[in-house]
């Protein structure tokens, strides 16, 4: 399985608690698209089938992360053309 960038996978987890935090004040009672989008990207990012266990796998990824130094936390280098989430 290929390991997110940190800084991509923090971002995704912050969107899509945000987008989420954003649904459930509007009180649709359904998700947004965009927060269906992200979880299905996070859930790809982490290899899980359930935005839960996405959830729970991203946390752990950036606690192991962030144990490892400051070199990992920096940005990604951008490319000119990439998406947002690194993939041309």
């Amino acid at each position: 399985m290929l390991i997110p960038h940190p800084a991509v996978l923090r971002r995704l987890v912050e969107e899509y608690e945000a987008v989420v935090a954003e649904d459930a004040g509007a009180g649709g009672g359904c998700a947004s698209t965009r927060a269906q989008d992200l979880a299905y990207t996070l859930c790809v990012s982490t290899g899980t089938r359930d935005v839960r266990h996405a959830l729970l796998a991203a946390r752990r990824m950036l606690a192991t992360t962030s144990l490892a130094g400051p070199e990992t936390a920096s940005e990604p280098p951008v490319r000119p053309g990439a998406t947002e989430i690194g993939v041309p």
